[in-house]
């Protein structure tokens, strides 16, 4: 049986930035790289922490996308639960058509 790839996507208030960082690169059973981007959280769910965020109308969240094997993304999204609980992290998996690297 061949493994299935996916791209976990996770997003989380950006004042946790550089945690998540440092805790991804620790994982390098699981995690062999990662892309990440500040983004804008608009929604009924979304927590506006500051009165800068309040003005703005939308929270400060960073977004980080990593392809690996489902196993390994559900294993992965495990740690990151018990790791990050209280975070109003948001999370999900996505089947991935296609990964590589063009040198």
């Amino acid at each position: 049986m061949t493994s299935e790839s996916v791209c976990l996507t996770l997003i989380l208030p950006r004042q946790f930035r550089d945690e998540l960082f440092e805790y991804l690169g620790e994982q390098t059973d699981l995690v062999r790289g990662f892309t990440a981007a500040d983004a804008a959280g608009h929604g009924a769910g979304v927590r506006l922490q500051s009165m800068a965020e309040r003005v703005k109308g939308h929270a400060d969240q960073i977004i980080v996308w990593i392809v690996l094997d489902r196993s390994d993304a559900e294993r992965l999204l495990d740690r990151v639960r018990a790791s990050f609980t209280g975070t109003n992290l948001v999370y999900w998996i996505l089947p991935v058509a296609g990964f590589g690297t063009i040198d």
